[in-house]
């Protein structure tokens, strides 16, 4: 099998069909593009996400955090507890688990979230790190943010640059031999992009602001982000290729590995749907989040329009990061 996630029709013929239906407090459930779980006590929510951390190694700890309280910023709230499970081979040693550690507590400081529990293992199971996170948040029912919100006409917004996570993993995991083809100062910029990962201030600020539908743009990047928002919502979406923000040293990176930008990993985007495109990407600007219109949602039909010319929008599939040989 590639590496990678599942793609969408792996997940509904030997994931999904197979997942029962019992209790129902169940808000949200198992769904194409939905980021987060959802159970129901009465007038507040529990929203929860989990995800694991397999295709980066330097700084995987803070990456671990940041990936699982994106999904629930999503849902327009600020998560506030995490539980992390740490899984290394016996090649490990305790230096190597206790600076994931440090990375993923510094990382939850910033957020302000409590690391409640988990699990530690040394496993021949993994043959290099593996951490997975669940985070948790609280919310009022009447405040809840879905992927399927989006509505026909809605603007597509997103924040930041596409592939900045990707970007950062290639340049610090490979910075040995792309010191021959990189000056110091484009790796320590490619680097720095790690700063910029969390969604959590954007997220927050659009569920404050009323908006329809949020994704956090992980594995398949900003275009696989796209055509999972139109699958969840049921509808279509033209996404402007040329009107989507990227960093010069990524279009540099993916020019030198031969990888598409566009469907490289990209924690630290967020693409949010609303009918108030303009107002929305203001107040972004005004409380220090860059955010550009990139898209709009439609009845049917998912293109990518560039330069004059439109081409399909096509589902994610394996992430570019798994490319890189």
């Amino acid at each position: 099998m590639k590496e990678g996630k599942l793609s969408s029709e792996m997940l509904r013929s030997i994931i999904f069909s197979n997942i029962k239906s019992f209790n129902k407090d169940i808000m949200v459930r198992p769904e194409i593009g939905e980021d987060c779980a959802v159970i129901d006590f009465g007038e507040y929510v529990c929203v929860l996400s989990t995800d694991p951390i397999t295709g980066a190694e330097n700084g995987a700890g803070a990456l671990a955090v940041h990936i699982s309280c994106n999904d629930i910023a999503s849902s327009g709230i600020k998560p506030i507890a995490l539980m992390i499970t740490i899984m290394v081979p016996p090649t490990y040693n305790e230096d190597g688990i206790e600076k994931i550690m440090r990375e993923a507590c510094q990382a939850a400081e910033e957020l302000q979230v409590d690391i409640i529990g988990g699990h530690t293992e040394v496993t021949s199971a993994v043959n290099r790190p593996v951490i997975s996170t669940t985070a948790i948040g609280k919310l009022l029912k009447s405040k809840l943010v879905k992927t399927s919100g989006a509505r026909v006409g809605d603007d597509v917004i997103m924040t930041k640059w596409a592939g900045l996570e990707g970007t950062a993993i290639i340049a610090a995991d490979r910075e040995a031999e792309l010191r021959e083809y990189f000056s110091k100062e484009e790796l320590e910029l490619a680097k720095s992009l790690a700063r910029n990962i969390s969604v959590v201030k954007e997220g927050v600020l659009a569920g404050e602001f009323g908006v329809n539908s949020m994704h956090d743009v992980t594995e398949g990047g900003i275009l696989g982000a796209a055509w999972e928002i139109a699958e969840s919502a049921g509808l279509g979406i033209e996404v402007y290729l040329d009107s989507i923000p990227i960093k010069i040293i990524t279009e540099m990176l993916s020019k030198h590995y031969g990888i598409n930008p566009y469907r490289l990993i990209s924690s630290g985007c967020m693409v949010i749907i609303t009918d108030k495109g303009n107002e929305l990407v203001k107040l972004l600007a005004d409380n220090g989040v860059e955010a550009q219109i990139i898209g709009k949602m439609t009845e049917a039909g998912r293109t990518v329009l560039h330069k004059g010319k439109s081409s399909e929008l096509l589902p994610p599939d394996v992430d570019e990061l798994f490319k890189i040989k």
